[in-house]
């Protein structure tokens, strides 16, 4: 019979086996699907060497710091990642091109926590953008990979804010472009908010303030701009439209544009060829305050209403869906159409234009049904 000391021993034995951790919930685990425990690694961006590598990270987060002069960022985080920012970026003056910072992330999710990315545009700023006078870096901000971009605030860009060139679906929303200190002595110019050359996106309830496009879309197909806030500047555009660039499958709803020189435009350069726009929807928007031209669909970019180009040829403009109401000051245009090579039967019933000094359509082999203007 074994003695009480043998029983004690053995029971201290059998508790200290069960203690002891077995590798059956983490190590196994990853041991049998393959998962890498570093992209399970939260890391820290607070300076530009600290962003230089985070391909193992799928938490990331950003304090405040400032870039100096010569230096750019880019944020490529594993994919799936989350970026949140918990301070503000700021860079200084640099002779460095843009863009500055890039965020190349694929399914990102980026959260800007209502901080600010400041360029200090102010340091640039002569009343020249991009034509001349000082260099000025841009854009400034270009979104790369795919995902969710949100709550931030790119304030004061040098020139052009925010490049979209995404490779997958992407929504961008609850983001402010505030260039509205570029007003000042009109210092600020070519201050573009969004700049898109990419294909499934969102634009949604972003707020622009600026002294040129509030978006303006270049190329690529199902794009969604809705809900905007767009002050001060040159509105919604799609172009200009240059060679072997093509747009389609567009819709822009329920933006409201206030003050600045155009509401609504679409632009193609008048020696742009193998180039199109077609399939374009705009559906609820409310714009006022315009000084030159409401909406205006022109191939003779860069003029306005000039000798039009018949190499990029535009299908299926429609005003559709619920009224978009424009007024124009005095001595603006409601609407303009100057067209090249434009076809099909455009529906504009839903649009209501008003003011100014009426209305110039010629519209090619386009047939115009329906709206006031």
């Amino acid at each position: 019979m074994p003695s009480i000391t043998s029983i004690i021993q053995l029971a201290a034995f059998l508790t200290v086996a069960v203690a002891v951790p077995t590798p059956v919930d983490g190590e196994l685990l990853e041991r049998a699907t393959g998962t890498d425990t570093a992209k399970r690694t939260t890391c820290t961006v607070n300076s530009v060497a600290s962003a230089a590598d985070l391909s193992g990270c799928s938490a990331v987060i950003i304090t405040a710091f400032t870039v100096p002069a010569g230096e750019t960022i880019t944020l490529s985080a594993a994919s799936g990642a989350t970026i949140t920012q918990t301070g503000d970026i700021t860079f200084a003056y640099t002779t460095a091109t843009g863009p500055l910072i890039t965020f190349d992330t694929d399914n990102v999710l980026y959260n800007g926590g209502d901080h600010n990315i400041n360029g200090n545009g102010a340091l640039y700023w002569d009343g020249q953008g991009t034509d001349g006078g000082v260099a000025k870096p841009h854009p400034f901000v270009k979104f790369k990979g795919y995902g969710t971009f949100e709550y931030v605030t790119v304030l004061n860009s040098p020139a052009q804010a925010i490049s979209v060139g995404t490779t997958g679906t992407t929504v961008i929303e609850s983001i402010t472009v505030d260039n509205s200190a570029g007003n000042t002595d009109s210092l600020g110019a070519n201050t573009d908010g969004f700049d898109i050359s990419a294909s499934d996106v969102t634009l949604s309830k972003n707020v622009v303030t600026n002294q040129d496009d509030c978006v303006a879309i270049n190329s690529g197909s199902t794009i969604i701009i809705e809900d905007m806030t767009c002050t001060g500047s040159h509105g919604i555009s799609i172009g200009s439209i240059a060679s072997d660039k093509t747009v389609s499958g567009v819709k822009i709803a329920r933006n409201t544009i206030t003050g600045g020189l155009y509401g609504l435009r679409i632009k193609v350069d008048s020696d742009a060829t193998d180039a199109s726009v077609s399939d374009v929807i705009y559906e609820e928007n409310v714009i006022s305050g315009i000084t030159e031209y409401g909406v205006l669909i022109t191939q003779s970019y860069p003029d306005n209403d000039g000798t039009p180009g018949t190499g990029a040829p535009i299908t299926d403009i429609n005003f559709t869906g619920g009224t978009t109401t424009v007024s124009v000051d005095s001595d603006a245009y409601t609407l303009v159409i100057d067209c090249g090579a434009c076809s099909g039967t455009w529906d504009f019933v839903d649009l209501d234009a008003t003011g100014g000094k009426g209305h110039i359509i010629a519209a090619n082999d386009a047939t115009i049904s329906g709206g006031t203007y």
